[in-house]
């Protein structure tokens, strides 16, 4: 049986984010060939050019965990109805320089939740233009724009309710699914 090592990219700093918890609860659903690593954005400089020829230790840590991974789960918030700054700056610094992006043909899922009606459904397409620009081979459908309510997730981080998890079960086997094609 082979392993697969999942990179998480959370677009949220915050501790107790709502897509930190989704992605702590939906990481579950997934086979045990699976394992999931949460890698740290929050640590990164902004992105500058002048550096890609002496890049951070953090951006060499982001883009060495890419690399070793198979595939990339990304969870994001949505902010101003785009994505978050530290999802764009960790995208930036990791894909340079250019003709050295860690993030090339890794295959990519892409999910979020917001506690707005539409669930992060405009961040994840912005996502998804900036991911097709980095060539990395996208999950398509399920779409998942997650509309946090309270008790969505019960005492122990799980989902609270059998039909979202139920759909979001179907939404990880899609994606285990597109890595093992892709990676």
């Amino acid at each position: 049986m082979s392993t697969y090592q999942i990179a998480v990219v959370v677009g949220s700093l915050r501790k107790d984010s709502n897509n930190r918890k989704l992605a702590h609860a939906i990481v579950k659903l997934a086979p045990a060939e699976f394992s999931f690593k949460e890698v740290e954005i929050g640590d990164l400089p902004l992105y500058n050019q002048d550096q890609d020829g002496n890049q951070a230790d953090s951006v060499k840590r982001l883009k060495s965990e890419i690399s070793a991974s198979q595939g990339v789960l990304f969870v994001t918030a949505e902010y101003n109805r785009s994505i978050p700054g530290v999802l764009k700056n960790a995208l930036d610094n990791a894909s340079r320089p250019y003709g050295q992006s860690a993030w090339a043909g890794k295959p990519a899922g892409v999910i979020g939740s917001s506690i707005g009606a539409i669930g992060s459904a405009l961040a994840q397409q912005h996502l998804r233009n900036v991911l097709a620009y980095l060539n990395m081979p996208t999950l398509g459908q399920p779409e998942a724009f997650i509309h946090i309510t309270e008790g969505f997730f019960d005492a122990s981080g799980n989902f609270a309710n059998e039909s979202t998890k139920k759909f979001l079960q179907s939404w990880m086997d899609a994606y285990v699914a597109w890595v093992k094609k892709h990676a």
